[in-house]
């Protein structure tokens, strides 16, 4: 498997968690969180949302950085960026599939003769 598709695995991943995305919307929207202020708004462990930051920043959607005793967390777009492209294009493949398939079957429609 490629790099990019690795990526996007991990991506994927991380994001199949809603309590995940919950996390990383909230730090999205503040801009910048501890693993503290997080557990205070979501209904799991302090533990249990540190594990939930590892994997995130496993997946290179989070970075943290030190404040002091804290450790901060932000969010990095870029691998949301390269999957979201990688789902549009997937789209657009699908899409000239489907377009083909209905070509072929108006096609066959219209040389089949059969006036209804």
């Amino acid at each position: 498997m490629s790099e990019q598709a690795d990526e996007i695995e991990r991506v994927l991943t991380a994001l199949a968690d809603p309590t995940r995305r919950r996390i990383l919307d909230t730090v999205a929207i503040r801009g910048e969180a501890t693993a503290t202020m997080l557990a205070a708004e979501l209904p799991v462990s302090r533990q249990a949302v540190a594990k939930h930051l590892a994997l995130l920043d496993r997946a290179g959607l989070i970075t943290s950085y030190r404040d002091g005793r804290e450790k901060r967390y932000v969010v990095r777009a870029a691998p949301l960026a390269a999957t979201a492209q990688w789902i549009t294009d997937l789209a657009a493949a699908w899409d000239a599939r489907l377009a083909r398939i209905k070509r072929i079957a108006e096609a066959m429609d219209a040389g089949s003769g059969d006036e209804t």
